[in-house]
């Protein structure tokens, strides 16, 4: 009965309650997007690289090592050179070191020349390791693996030519023209950067600057490079390197070591610690997103509130009857709270509507431009908990309505 009551009396203040419904729908909408996007960001970045202990680089700030190292954002300042890089490799007690060279690109996404230990050391996410969707690692020079991503959007396919762009711009007229490489392998999907790059050696890198000088090509080559030359390529310099150590207690030892090197300013961070110095910048950011959030809720539940209030004034002829026909002051009560969890669900319903669609819409552009995996499940538990209190605020604010009307109806026939 209450249900079925509560309806009707919507249903007949159908304009106000519309409005009511689709303001509250829109700040439902900004703090279940604000929270899960927050989360799902901070998820995105922590799940991208585990199982390496010290990523090195050319002097620099940490973040920025990070973000152009792991993240792809950014440039580097300086590169590293391979006597220093081969200097390193052997006065640190490293397992495995994984090289990482960067600075060309294909229709927007990043090239990453490095070795075959990147398919094999590299993890993310709990120490997943990368695996071939299909294919194989690269082997020969001019061989290339491509991120889930990549071969997806654009299509490609085991066999396809790819011409790589000098730079990093999204539309390039410096292309690689003349040494173009075939896909060799396709990666499984990670949901990490790794998706949105392009994988090719070393050898590769060096083999298609060979006739550039200051970005520029210079076709005066008076004897071209044979093929086994040109797998024999050494490269001159590289962006930066992984390393994962033989012994853990070793880590600081290491990074004082490399940071303190003579030959050339490099700079060791633990990514762990570097990623948490990230979450503490953007700390702030983030509380002044969910206030903002907060803040468009309470306007919203003060409106559901006022127009509680001004339904009350419509409807003391309808609480009249209700009373003459026997129903007790508390009735009327819980007929308010009823009307405001209805409005309040129904807000629920297409505030998360409008959050699904927005995340099916806009999931390639967030992870194209930004590298961002955002989960379309938003029903996370700190989500289902945001809709119990915003359903439990919704009855809150009806209580000032439901108590006047209890008065009312008290003092009434």
């Amino acid at each position: 009965m209450f249900l079925t009551l509560a309806s009707k009396s919507l249903v007949n203040r159908k304009g106000s309650v519309l409005l009511t419904i689709l303001a509250m729908s829109v700040s439902i909408f900004v703090l279940l997007g604000v929270e899960h996007v927050r989360y799902q960001a901070k998820e995105s970045f922590s799940n991208t690289v585990s199982g390496v202990d010290l990523i090195v680089g050319a002097r620099t700030g940490s973040l920025n090592l990070l973000l152009y190292s792991v993240f792809r954002i950014g440039a580097p300042t300086n590169n590293i050179s391979w006597n220093t890089f081969k200097n390193i490799q052997k006065k640190s007690d490293a397992a495995w070191v994984i090289p990482i060279s960067l600075g060309d690109s294909h229709k927007g996404y990043r090239v990453l020349g490095t070795t075959k230990e990147y398919f094999t050391h590299f993890s993310y996410g709990k120490q997943h390791r990368l695996t071939m969707q299909q294919g194989v690692a690269f082997d020969q020079v001019f061989d290339v693996v491509l991120g889930a991503e990549v071969a997806a959007k654009l299509g490609y396919q085991l066999g396809d030519k790819i011409v790589l762009a000098h730079g990093m711009a999204a539309t390039s007229f410096s292309l690689h023209e003349d040494k173009p490489f075939q896909v060799v392998g396709i990666l499984s999907p990670t949901g990490t950067p790794v998706d949105q790059t392009l994988h090719v050696s070393l050898q590769g890198i060096e083999a298609i600057h060979v006739d550039w000088k200051e970005g520029v090509h210079s076709a005066n080559s008076d004897k071209p490079m044979t093929l086994d030359e040109m797998n024999n390529l050494t490269p001159k310099s590289i962006t930066a390197f992984m390393l994962g150590l033989k012994s853990k207690m070793k880590v600081f030892q290491t990074q004082r070591m490399i940071n303190e090197f003579q030959q050339e300013p490099l700079i060791a961070i633990l990514p762990g610690i570097t990623l948490s110095e990230l979450w503490q910048m953007i700390g702030m950011l983030e509380n002044t997103l969910r206030l903002i959030s907060a803040l468009v809720l309470l306007a919203a539940l003060l409106g559901l509130s006022a127009m509680l209030l001004a339904s009350i004034r419509e409807r003391s002829h309808e609480i009249h009857l209700l009373r003459v026909i026997g129903a007790p002051p508390r009735f009327l009560f819980f007929l308010i709270e009823i009307e405001a969890l209805l409005i309040s669900l129904l807000s629920i319903g297409v505030g998360m509507s409008i959050l699904y669609s927005s995340l099916l819409v806009f999931d390639g552009y967030l992870t194209t431009q930004f590298g961002l995996y955002i989960d379309i499940n938003f029903l996370t538990k700190s989500n289902l908990l945001l809709i119990a209190i915003i359903v439990l605020s919704a009855l809150i604010a009806a209580a000032i309505p439901s108590f006047k009307i209890y008065n009312r109806a008290k003092s009434s026939v």
